[in-house]
């Protein structure tokens, strides 16, 4: 009980009672003199606080564990698993064209970077090559998954920070990007339309006009976000200076993507090791040298219009070609017709299976039921996603399905750089390092 400093025998009716538990002293505080507490608690105080995973700003897939003293962050633990699905231990009981389905909802923001790290992995232990409108046909519709994803981030780390409008505007650019996705591949999300061998079918009639539209539409938009936020007061005070994390910093823990290039390393792999022809196309890797929230959002502005450009010169390199390697015993059927319902499955398909030959008609029953063998070995190939380096490492045994699966996914290992970027900094500035890492659970939890 707390006594007045004149007579130590009078409770101070100001005082904040106290009662003794198995866990120390617990006190009631109801009213007094704040900083005397303060004072008397200074030091030796600490507690110990759940962000998450019912925060908003984690989304209800992500726990952080932090030990404040006062509003500074001590102490910052990840705590992950919210959102496992199994994905990778699932393509181990399904055929190697069936694991893309499985492998498209890990990264849900990204499911085209996904589909095509597996099936690059799965292509170098068949030793094929696709044929090149495919391999054109898979960047174009990464690039435009690259700006959707970007597009998100902005999205939610205005929604996190309070820029309700920064949030509203992503997501009406994002519409933009899921429309054509739609148009293009039939899906706005989890497409599964890149496959071992090429990509399921062929582009529609009219996608240059609807590409090009796109194109027209998005570097009118774009701008909006520097008149909106680039220079509000507000963004920038929330940004600059939070989040730091030095180009060392990122390679002691693996770090890649927006987050390392933010701190100066023009590290890019579409740049540094192309993949599908990159080599051929003319765009910059922007850097900055801040290595703080700020720049990371001004990066991701930057690669948005990057992507714009390598789009509009997918479209001048489009030739005519099969989309699907030509050896029967892997190509699944890609010269398919848009039924009713907007898939792969019209009439006149099922008639030109059932009617040519019967052994052709056993030959797809058992490609698509039991699938193709793949030789025995192991096999990685990392592509650049919006967030980093996304690789995936296949092991076969000889069989019809992959013997192991493990996605690199960088929002795992970006996470790491999270206690770093936070730790010493205020709480609020945890939320707005963690919106610039844009970690996406499904990825991480796989």
């Amino acid at each position: 009980m707390s006594t007045t400093h004149d007579d130590p025998a009078r409770p101070d009716p100001y005082g904040a009672s106290s009662r003794e538990t198995t866990e120390g002293t617990v006190y009631t505080v109801t009213g007094g003199d704040w900083d005397e507490m303060v004072d008397q608690t200074a030091g030796d105080e600490r507690i110990v606080i759940n962000m998450g995973p019912q925060h908003p700003s984690t989304h209800g897939v992500l726990r952080l564990v932090l030990e404040l003293q006062g509003e500074v962050v001590t102490d910052a633990r990840l705590v992950i698993g919210y959102l496992h699905t199994g994905i990778e231990k699932n393509c181990e009981y399904r055929t190697w064209t069936q694991g893309v389905t499985f492998v498209t909802r890990a990264d849900y923001l990204a499911p085209i970077f996904n589909e095509t790290a597996y099936c690059l992995s799965t292509e170098r232990l068949l030793g094929i090559e696709v044929p090149e409108r495919a391999a054109t046909i898979r960047v174009l519709l990464m690039e435009i998954n690259r700006i959707g994803s970007h597009l998100v981030a902005l999205a939610t780390g205005g929604m996190e920070l309070g820029a309700l409008t920064g949030m509203t505007n992503g997501f009406r650019e994002r519409e933009e990007v899921l429309h054509l996705l739609e148009f293009l591949t039939g899906l706005r999300m989890n497409h599964a339309f890149v496959r071992p061998g090429g990509v399921v079918q062929d582009l529609p009639e009219g996608y240059e006009e609807r590409i090009r539209s796109f194109i027209t539409v998005m570097r009118e938009r774009l701008p909006g976000f520097h008149k909106l936020l680039t220079g509000n007061r507000i963004w920038r005070q929330r940004l600059e200076g939070v989040g730091y994390l030095p180009v060392d910093g990122c390679l002691a823990l693996g770090v890649t993507g927006p987050i390392l290039r933010s701190a100066g390393l023009a590290w890019d792999l579409r740049e540094v090791d192309p993949y599908l022809g990159y080599e051929h196309y003319d765009f910059e890797v922007p850097t900055e040298t801040a290595a703080d929230s700020f720049a990371r959002y001004l990066l991701r502005v930057e690669e948005m219009n990057q992507s714009l450009r390598i789009i509009e010169q997918v479209l001048d390199r489009l030739e005519p070609g099969p989309v699907m390697i030509q050896d029967a015993k892997i190509a699944w059927p890609a010269k398919l017709s848009i039924g009713a319902d907007g898939m792969g499955n019209s009439l006149e398909h099922v008639r030109q299976i059932m009617g040519q030959s019967m052994e052709s008609l056993i030959h797809h029953f058992k490609l698509v039921t039991e699938g193709f063998k793949v030789p025995p070995g192991q096999a990685y190939v990392p592509i650049e996603s919006p967030r980093g380096e996304m690789g995936a490492h296949l092991v076969s045994d000889g069989g019809t399905r992959p013997l192991r699966v493990h996605m690199r996914d960088p929002s795992f290992v970006n996470l790491q750089s999270a206690p770093a970027m936070s730790e010493g900094g205020m709480v609020s500035d945890v939320i707005a390092a963690l919106a610039s890492l844009d970690p996406v659970m499904g990825g991480c939890d796989r």
